[in-house]
């Protein structure tokens, strides 16, 4: 397949869509990102790199990190340890929601949503000393790209704007769902938010979970059950309140961030990361979306 052809065909077909939807403006150094920018990056499980549009331009990774955090949980412990404090169902309800811990005694639904991150977070700061930095080393490591940092403006702007994500962290502490102080996960929660990374660099860095859990050198991260359950969460879960409608479009696991970047995995084949700010009401990016629709619709390539 001639992929650079397709992501030139699908660029085309999806720059219309940029600049529809809203920019992430609760989040104050993401609101001023101009909505019409749009970039996507395909990476084969070679390897072999192919973009259109704006793919090399970095951007606020924001809840894509949260996809990384749950691989790098079950690449240090290889259990099921962190399934006993966090679901795996859709929560039907918006990313960064109290209301379901209350009913389910502060136990999070699924990995993607901001409770379930901070509870991923907590375990990888207990199982590593640093979750951040952590994560910020293995993206490094696995996109080739040693330049990758934190944006401390939008750690700051998140911390200073955090409550919603301090009451969550706060409520699951209560229920004993947190082993480590609030204010560390917390943070570390914002700075790996916080991390500036390209389509490409994300497209790259993803490439274990279309390998099967096998990294960029060729060593294993993740047992094949694991990538195939990190996967399998991706496509329930990992477009916030939306994934039902995301998969019945695209049909590809997913991972979307506020930032208005959304990785996608093809098992197998390849893995893509798509880039437009202007967000839907959800929280995906409009662009982005429709970019992924007209590329499982060109290629054929879904789970299904």
């Amino acid at each position: 397949m001639d992929y650079q052809a397709v992501l030139d065909e699908v660029a085309a077909y999806a720059r219309p869509y940029a600049g529809q939807g809203e920019v992430a403006d609760y989040i104050p150094a993401l609101e001023r990102v101009s909505p019409d920018r749009f970039g996507i990056a395909l990476v084969d499980i070679g390897g072999a790199v192919y973009g259109a549009g704006d793919w090399e331009t970095p951007f606020s990774v924001q809840s894509i990190s949260k996809a990384f955090s749950l691989a790098l949980v079950m690449a240090h412990a290889h259990d099921d340890d962190i399934w006993s404090r966090v679901g795996r169902e859709p929560s039907g309800t918006p990313f960064n929601s109290l209301v379901q811990l209350e009913w389910e005694n502060g136990i999070p639904r699924n990995p993607f949503i901001n409770a379930g991150a901070l509870v991923v977070t907590d375990r990888l700061q207990t199982l590593t000393g640093d979750a951040s930095t952590t994560m910020l080393h293995f993206l490094r490591e696995e996109s080739g790209n040693e330049d990758l940092a934190f944006d401390q403006a939008v750690a700051d702007s998140e911390a200073d704007h955090g409550n919603r994500n301090a009451a969550l962290a706060h409520f699951m502490a209560s229920f004993g769902n947190l082993e480590n102080p609030v204010p560390s996960v917390i943070e570390h929660y914002f700075w790996q938010c916080s991390i500036e990374m390209s389509c490409r660099d994300l497209a790259t860095a993803g490439g274990f979970l279309a390998r099967h859990g096998l990294r960029a050198d060729g060593t294993r991260l993740l047992e094949a059950r694991e990538a195939k359950r990190i996967n399998a969460v991706m496509l329930t879960c990992g477009t916030y309140d939306a994934a039902g409608e995301f998969a019945y479009r695209v049909g590809l696991p997913a991972k979307s961030g506020v930032g208005g970047g959304i990785l996608a995995v093809v098992p197998g084949r390849c893995t893509l990361c798509v880039w437009s700010p202007g967000l839907d009401r959800r929280g995906n990016s409009v662009a982005g979306a429709a970019a992924l629709d007209h590329f499982t619709t060109l290629t054929g390539w879904s789970v299904f």
